[in-house]
């Protein structure tokens, strides 16, 4: 059996009665997260220009964007509330991987839910599908991944695939061919960091999951091989992997117990720094002009992903260690506000 169909057919088969109290209650957690960065992201300038880019093209009104009075197509909602959900770096994040779980598999979801009828217990169940999916393709690339790849770009869209297939009704061969048509738009490098396309790559994530799922449910084609395949997911775009933990107690542990809310707007790399420097302004009364000189000792991957040290815009920001340091001694604060241009 191929990975993809193995994976298709615990999507098909998993059942709400069978999930533990605890594992519901972090979807609850998670939603309710999501929402609120969403809302807390919708008058980004991301949102606002891809707004003016789409809606003159979207095809209906019958989806909400989340924070915001206009309405949209279902794939451009996905899109949307995707993108502002992640545009402040607040979303919830698997911590082993770095993947967001909830920005592709929720803003999939809600979208499809306005589009058909969906109970709440079917979007719950369709949730942890999903999530669960995309966390195991995360455990089994991110040692490559994270250097390289947003792996919420890459790993994300098949959450949103396999939850908008299980939402949809697909069958195991279409959820097979659902995850293969998501490996074919896994994508998105981190040199796009500190610009809008990165809030853009996690909202493609859920548009192309759900855009698999409706191709999918047609009869639309890809390859059962598309994870461990030659040519496929993991050694084009991972060459370092452990396909073995894409499936080790898949439906008997759940990742999304592993799931985690940021105390900072910014990667959670900078977030030790962060603690750190609050800690040492709250203990000693410390104010910036008392301070000459800040010493970090943090580890080689930290200065690699946030070494930006005079960042133009607060986007970049949120990807320097030096302004974060900066600003949790200044401010004793590391939010939407330290992050910002201003």
């Amino acid at each position: 059996m191929t990975l993809a169909r193995e994976l298709a057919r615990y999507a098909v088969t998993a059942r709400y009665a069978e999930l533990p109290a605890a594992a519901l209650h972090e979807v609850k957690r998670a939603l309710l997260h999501w929402i609120g960065c969403a809302v807390g992201g919708a008058q980004h300038p991301a949102v606002e220009k891809t707004l003016a880019a789409l809606a003159p093209f979207a095809t209906g009104n019958r989806c909400s964007i989340l924070g915001r009075r206009e309405r949209t197509d279902a794939l451009n909602a996905a899109l949307i509330n995707g993108l502002s959900a992640h545009v402040l770096d607040f979303d919830d994040t698997h911590l082993r991987t770095l993947l967001h779980p909830s920005v592709p598999v929720a803003s999939a979801l809600l979208a499809l839910g306005e589009h058909q009828a969906m109970s709440g217990r079917g979007l719950m169940l369709a949730f942890i599908i999903g999530v669960e999916i995309e966390c195991r393709i995360a455990n089994a690339v991110w040692f490559a991944h994270n250097s390289h790849w947003y792996i919420t770009g890459t790993a994300g869209v098949f959450g949103a695939a396999a939850a908008a297939a299980r939402a949809l009704g697909l069958d195991e061969n279409q959820t097979t061919h659902a995850l293969g048509i998501a490996c074919a738009q896994a994508a998105g490098t981190r040199e796009m960091a500190g610009t809008m396309t990165k809030a853009f790559i996690h909202g493609r994530a859920a548009q192309n999951g759900l855009t698999a799922a409706l191709l999918a449910q047609q009869g639309f084609t890809a390859a059962e091989t598309s994870l461990e395949g030659p040519h496929g997911f993991a050694q084009v775009l991972a060459p370092e992997h452990d396909l073995k933990a894409v499936t080790a107690g898949l439906g008997s542990t759940y990742e999304i117990l592993s799931n985690s809310y940021k105390p900072f707007a910014c990667g959670v790399v900078a977030h030790p720094v962060i603690d750190a420097c609050i800690g040492l302004r709250n203990e000693h009364k410390l104010r910036a002009e008392e301070i000459a000189s800040v010493a970090l000792t943090v580890n080689p991957r930290a200065l690699e992903l946030t070494g930006i040290k005079a960042p133009p815009n607060g986007l970049k920001s949120k990807w320097s260690i030096y302004h974060s340091a900066a600003v949790a001694l200044v401010d004793g604060a590391a939010g939407e506000h330290q992050y910002s241009d201003e």
